[in-house]
This record gives structure tokens, sequence and C-alpha cells, in this order.
């Protein structure tokens, strides 16, 4: 397989947490350190970290930035960032702290100004737009509120404006390990092909994992089927050792 698989953090309260179709009722802690987890998947080969601030999506703004700044200075994972970013001192608190890349969602579809900006600013390869969606239309404010944009038309604009990198969840599929939405992710590569597309959301073993690669998808978020050991950091060892 050449398909890349990105671990992910959701943080509240700074600790490690999931979450279920994006519902904050439905959390549960994995582990008191996000550090000792980073470490734990830098071991196992990992390159990449996908850290979220759930707090800061639910208080629109960043929140915890202590957490991100102790995974950048303890390990040499690269980390893309998101959760409640919505100004330009976020961004300045989230790349001071240590992020290599933020991700930026809501704001996209709330202030686009301020995230073409953003583009401007920093570089398309330091943002990543973040298209999360539910039956197909774009949802924010942490899949609190749904919006009336159409997922893949809300990709092709901000592509055409420079975007190059984009994380795409389908909510309904997210922490429920039943399988990613590979029609949604061909549908994606099929209006832009040249997109570098993460997809998120639904993994619950290898063989998803398996199926994504072989739809061409290159690179992939998991996170609770790594914390309820349906992957584990042996697959995941055994995974980069192959690419």
């Amino acid at each position: 397989m050449i398909i890349n698989i990105i671990p992910a953090i959701d943080i509240i309260d700074g600790k490690c947490v999931r979450l279920s179709q994006g519902d904050y009722a439905q959390k549960k802690v994995y582990n008191e350190s996000p550090l000792d987890v980073a470490r734990a998947f830098e071991h196992c080969g990992c390159t990449r970290l996908h850290l979220v601030d759930l707090d800061g999506a639910k208080s629109q703004h960043i929140v915890n930035y202590r957490v991100l700044e102790n995974i950048a200075a303890h390990t040499s994972l690269t980390v893309d960032f998101g959760g409640g970013l919505k100004s330009d001192d976020d961004l300045r608190i989230a790349f001071e702290c240590g992020a290599a890349m933020v991700t930026g969602g809501s704001i996209a579809v709330t202030k686009p100004e301020v995230f073409k900006h953003w583009l401007t600013t920093y570089g398309n390869e330091r943002i990543i737009l973040g298209a999360d969606s539910r039956d197909g239309f774009i949802a924010t404010q942490g899949w609190l509120t749904s919006s009336d944009k159409s997922v893949v038309p809300f990709i092709e604009h901000y592509h055409a404006l420079g975007v190059t990198k984009v994380i795409s969840t389908d909510i309904a599929c997210d922490g429920m390990l039943q399988g990613p939405s590979i029609d949604l992710y061909r549908n994606i590569l099929n209006a832009v092909p040249s997109l570098e597309l993460i997809a998120s959301g639904g993994v619950g073993d290898m063989s998803h994992v398996e199926a994504l690669d072989h739809a061409g998808i290159k690179q992939v978020i998991v996170g609770k089927a790594i914390y309820e050991n349906r992957i584990t950091l042996n697959d995941l060892l055994s995974l980069n050792k192959q690419r």
C-alpha cells in the first residue's frame, strides 16, 4: 500500500478524547497525556499528526495551544492543527507553538475573505481547507451547524483560489468505525484530480485503509480505530515500513 495513515489526536481539557459523529455528549477520554500518545505514533514511524482543538472549535478561538506546543517541542512530528482558528491572532499562536500547517473549515464558510487572506499570507503549503460535510453539505462550528454549501462545488471554488490540500470528513461516518465515504472521495477527486485529498472518518480496520488505497486515496486520518485497538501500533509500524 502507498496510502499514508495520519494519526489523529483530539483535545478536550488538555486530554486525548474521541467523539462519535462530532457529538460532544459522546466523548470518551483515551489518555491524559497527548504527548505520550504522540510519542507512541512517532515510535511507529509516523511523521504526521492531525491535532484538533475541540475546545477551540466550540469556543471559536484557539484554546489548547499548550498541547500543540508540547508535542511540537518534544517530537519530530509534522503537526497540522485545527479547531477554532478564526483570527490572524489564532494563526499566529498556532504557528508560534509549532504547527507546520493549520486547517480552516468554518472560517472558509463564514468569513471567506479571512481564509483567502491566510492563503495569500502563509501560502497553500501551510493552509489546509477543512471540508467536513453532513448529507453532502458543508458543516461548521465544530460540526454543530450545517450550511447550504455542497461539498464538491465548495472544494472546487477554493481550489480555483489556490487551495491544494483538503481534509474531507463525512460526519455521519466519523467515529462509527463502519467504513469511510469512498464514493464521496471519488467524487471529489473526479472533480479536482490534482487535489491533495486527505480522507477522514469511518475507518474501522485495515481493510478500510486498503479500500481507500485501492480507490486512489493517498492519505487518511485515523483516530478512534487506533484508540480502540482495531488498528494497532504494530499495524502502523508495518505500513510505515512498506512506504
